[in-house]
């Protein structure tokens, strides 16, 4: 069937008109309803069994898992909070605060996760009485069209409009780039091209940059539980996500100990030789990296690259040399390739991971294993990223978990130094608008002392 996307938007925007002024508890019963029926063991391993199939990269029952973790997580996360009518109330400033929604937004969704998007971003939309139409990546068109349609099938359930669901089922560029124009906003998650492809069709949007995670280890860590934590990110669905290290930094000390570590977790490191039979593989042009990589398991890349590695590899390793055009293996990889580097001085290691995301992934985030608390906190001063998470497995951590406190997504805004208008976990809160309903209060002008006292003691009246 062929998708006519004005006509989509109209059944949308009729949608949104029945919801726009629902109860917080009607609404609530529809955001349950969608989360518990995409969160379904049964929904969650036929949406990933189609995404793996489909798209050929990923790992099935990490899939599984994380359909389920972004969807609970994003509903626990909106249990309780008011989303319609007042929200907020300053009696002593005279103002009260209504939420209201923002209309029809579209949804462009990545090859990486497209169904996990969907539904993380779909209970946010749904809690925020707004309406949602996806735009699907090419390659996974048919699990993402699957997800909308087990929503669709749960708003039906409860009586609410279905049409406040909807997905393309014939993906193009230039239907994307009609449905990022018709709808009242937009919410894309993917790399740089594609920021400038939603803000080209003209609408506010939110956007995500990519990512280029460096894990700094120092020698205050333990390396076995480092290694661990860092194997574990890293072979999550393959290393699908922005999320998972691209890099790790070991101080000098315990650099042995750590790389022994990464070994005994299924590591394998390149010998130079090696390293430069990979890098031919992965960037045959020299810049753009091979899409056949991505998300794949270890040994399928190896035998790409033709390495001999033992049968029980993870993930590979190769030595980080340059930072720049000049060595690909400083920028982000997407896939089960991790760059070591070693390091002596602390400031130094901050400056070259700044370095590193200068040229690729600023704004994303970063990691260290660290017990040293100053360093913990001076490396997020210095770090342009919107998130530094110590001492976790950073893809479980970084876009929410049930052991840390960052809000749960599947999309991760990268504020101004990707090209994005947030540095946030974007969630419900980024769905709304608001009014403000001001009354009169009592008139208090403020006295020149009150204002510029502290001034006037230390540089006078002058």
């Amino acid at each position: 069937m062929a998708d006519n996307i004005q006509e989509m938007y109209a059944r949308a925007r009729r949608a949104f008109q029945i919801v726009e002024h629902w109860p917080q508890e009607k609404v609530d019963e529809m955001v349950l309803a969608a989360g518990y029926q995409w969160q379904k063991e049964t929904t969650a391993r036929e949406l990933a069994r189609l995404a793996v199939d489909e798209s050929g990269i990923g790992n099935y029952e990490d899939k599984v898992a994380k359909i389920q973790s972004k969807t609970r997580g994003s509903l626990w996360d909106m249990r309780g909070v008011k989303t319609c009518d007042i929200v907020e109330e300053l009696p002593e400033r005279g103002l009260v605060k209504f939420a209201k929604p923002m209309g029809v937004i579209a949804n462009v969704v990545p090859c990486t996760n497209p169904e996990s998007t969907i539904c993380a971003l779909g209970v946010s939309i749904l809690k925020t009485r707004n309406a949602m139409i996806v735009s699907p990546h090419p390659r996974t068109q048919g699990s993402s069209y699957l997800t909308v349609e087990h929503g669709r099938r749960a708003l039906h359930k409860i009586g609410a409009p279905e049409d406040l669901l909807q997905c393309i089922q014939d993906t193009s560029r230039e239907k994307t780039s009609e449905l990022m124009a018709a709808c009242d906003f937009a919410i894309a998650t993917g790399g740089a091209a594609l920021v400038k492809v939603v803000y080209a069709a003209g609408k506010p949007c939110h956007t995500v940059g990519a990512g280029n995670v460096v894990s700094i280890v120092d020698e205050t860590a333990t390396p076995a539980a480092a290694a661990k934590k860092i194997a574990k990110s890293k072979t999550a669905n393959n290393s699908a996500s922005c999320s998972s290290e691209n890099a790790v930094a070991i101080h000098e000390s315990i650099y042995d100990a750590m790389i022994d570590a990464l070994r005994a977790e299924g590591g394998y490191l390149c010998t130079t030789d090696e390293r430069e039979k990979l890098r031919r593989m992965m960037w045959p042009d020299g810049t753009h990296l091979n899409r056949d990589v991505v998300a794949k398991p270890a040994l399928v890349i190896a035998e790409m690259a033709g390495l001999d590695v033992p049968q029980n590899t993870r993930f590979l390793m190769a030595i980080g040399e340059k930072i720049g055009p000049e060595d690909r293996f400083s920028g982000e990889k997407i896939c089960l390739v991790l760059t070591v580097w070693k390091w002596s001085d602390f400031d130094e290691i901050v400056d070259r991971v700044g370095r590193m995301l200068k040229f690729s992934g600023e704004g994303h985030s970063v990691s260290i294993h660290s017990e040293n608390r100053q360093r913990q906190l001076e490396l997020a001063r210095r770090s342009n990223v919107g998130r530094v998470n110590c001492n976790m497995p950073h893809a479980m951590a970084n876009s929410g978990s049930w052991f840390n406190g960052q809000p749960f997504t599947d999309s991760l805004g990268c504020g101004t130094w990707a090209g994005n208008i947030t540095t946030d976990n974007i969630n419900y809160r980024h769905f709304l608008n608001y009014t403000w309903l001001s009354t009169p209060i009592p008139e208090k002008i403020p006295t020149d002392e009150e204002i510029f006292g502290e001034y006037f003691k230390k540089w006078g009246r002058d």
